[in-house]
């Protein structure tokens, strides 16, 4: 007779927890964590490869959220888009790409700069330093004027790393028609979770001033601007938006479509531009509002404005992005995917099983999009909750250890009512300060984790459930490296999965992130579909 399906099936993300040596530079072992202990030395537990190539990503690269989710929840390692744009560049085949080809040769028809937008790192997470410098030798190729946005790391990268990048991308620019346009940190421009008056400041500072004012700050040099933000004690990250030497804004001006009426007038941008990140959700928010599309009626009534009249950045056709950024804007992609079939969560939604997903907002696309292999919308009978996610910027002292307590509370309460099969449960807080350096705020961080996975153990435990743990990445248990140097929020370190299910004992060696799906599927009793390439990684299968 089969075992019993277990209901229900609760799938922890840890989001930035991995396993290394114990030790003072290891601050999951410095943490007071006695249930992520208890799991990880008492229960059925293993390690598991996130990094690299066993997630899709470039040999050597640390794994992030994007690539984690996206292979966890589709049981099979899937091929990044840095993979596929490092191919074309090794291949000579990134100028014959036909989405750029046709970006390149408006530019051209035109006489226009190009304007190239995207977060300057070496971290790989969200872009990849050599794109950018590849797309600015193709626009000297073709002998246009290229722009260059910069938006400051630190996160995935140490909080003041931007002076050595920045002094290479300035070199690289010398002898071309290239200039650094605007710098601005992350935590303006790559905001994901709708506040719009933050990101507008990035988009002001590339497309032009409001004629009433406030004016974008000016710099005379991107390390002018650098050092004076160092002065008044920001990092890289929350750099305030700000113009470089003589650079004023796009070229426009207002046009009016006489086929309206009455008659609508209209400033509209004459430049072309590229948004270079690899990743979608980073610079969803920016690229929405250079669209001036998918956008909600307030922002667009708000923000895009100029004397009760509409503000266009970039015409049809002239602004197009390397990958897809949001299923609701119609750009050109370079490097478009389609979505993925048979992921855990669709095998569940034909199965009849019912499924819940819960995070904090600015982490909906892991449980979602990345999670469901780039699907525009959920599987049948998924329900999403969203715990509104710490607002730091304006709230520095602000930890996010409520937030994540209240994802544990969701969560509880939902498997306490019994009302799903299978909950996909977020903790996202010991990623969030993973990046900022600061060893008590990352102690902190852990301790409030070990909380929340305290009680979503114990209501697992009371509706006799099933709880399978792991990460999506290592990172915040790895503190400095060897020379005392602080480390981004991400690693290469392999992660844990912990499993605490009635009759499951034991699991086998040599996993990874891709065999979690069908780990899943069979403590459900579920055979994985074909493409799922992952095995389960229990001991019995």
């Amino acid at each position: 007779m089969p075992e019993p399906r277990p209901r229900p099936l609760v799938l922890c993300v840890l989001d930035g927890v991995g396993l290394a040596d114990e030790g003072p530079d290891n601050l999951v072992s410095c943490a007071t964590m006695p249930t992520y202990r208890r799991l990880l030395e008492r229960g059925a537990a293993t390690s598991l490869d996130a990094s690299g190539s066993q997630v899709g990503l470039p040999e050597g690269a640390r794994g992030n959220g994007e690539a984690g989710h996206l292979t966890l929840g589709a049981g099979r390692i899937v091929p990044s888009a840095c993979v596929r744009i490092d191919e074309a560049l090794a291949q000579g085949k990134l100028g014959r790409n036909a989405t750029l080809d046709a970006l390149y040769q408006l530019a051209v028809y035109d006489g226009a700069p190009l304007h190239l937008v995207g977060l300057l790192s070496t971290a790989g997470v969200h872009s990849a330093f050599e794109h950018l410098l590849a797309l600015v030798d193709l626009a000297a190729f073709h002998e246009v004027p290229v722009v260059v946005h910069a938006i400051l790391d630190g996160v995935d990268t140490p909080p003041k790393a931007a002076a050595a990048l920045l002094d290479r991308l300035s070199l690289h620019l010398e002898g071309k028609r290239a200039q650094l346009g605007t710098l601005a940190g992350r935590h303006y421009a790559m905001d994901i979770d709708g506040r719009w008056d933050r990101v507008s400041l990035a988009y002001q500072a590339i497309v032009r001033d409001k004629v009433l004012g406030p004016f974008a700050p000016r710099a005379e040099s991107a390390f002018d601007a650098l050092n004076l933000a160092y002065l008044q004690g920001q990092t890289d990250a929350f750099v305030e938006p700000t113009r470089l030497g003589e650079y004023a804004g796009l070229r426009g001006d207002f046009l009016c479509d006489f086929s309206d009426s009455p008659p609508v007038w209209e400033w509209t941008g004459e430049d072309c531009g590229l948004v270079v990140n690899h990743r979608p959700d980073g610079l969803r928010q920016l690229t929405q509002l250079l669209a001036r599309a998918d956008l909600p009626d307030e922002v667009t009534k708000d923000l895009l404005m100029d004397r009760h009249h509409p503000v266009r950045a970039f015409r049809d056709r002239y602004l197009a992005t390397l990958v897809p950024m949001s299923h609701g804007l119609s750009l050109p992609a370079a490097f478009s995917s389609p979505p993925l079939a048979a992921t855990l969560g669709a095998t569940l939604s034909a199965a009849g099983l019912t499924q819940l997903r819960i995070a904090e907002s600015d982490r909906r696309d892991h449980v979602t999009t990345f999670f469901d292999g780039r699907a525009a919308t959920l599987p049948v009978g998924a329900d999403l909750e969203l715990v509104p996610a710490p607002r730091l910027i304006e709230r520095p002292d602000e930890r996010p250890a409520l937030h994540v307590a209240r994802v544990a509370e969701r969560a509880a309460t939902a498997i306490a009512a019994g009302s799903h099969d299978v909950i996909l449960v977020h903790l996202g807080n010991a990623e969030r300060v993973a990046g900022t350096g600061d060893r008590a705020a990352r102690l902190e961080a852990l301790e409030a984790l070990d909380r929340a996975l305290a009680q979503i153990t114990e209501a697992v435990a009371s509706a006799e459930g099933a709880l399978v743990v792991t990460a999506d990445h290592g990172g915040c248990e790895a503190h400095e490296d060897k020379r005392g140097r602080r480390l981004g929020a991400h690693s290469s370190n392999p992660v844990p999965l912990l499993l605490a299910a009635d009759g499951h004992g034991t699991l086998r060696a040599g996993g990874s992130l891709a065999d979690v799906a069908p780990t899943v599927l069979a403590l459900l009793g579920l055979e994985a579909p074909a493409e799922m390439t992952g095995r389960s990684l229990l001991a019995s299968a």
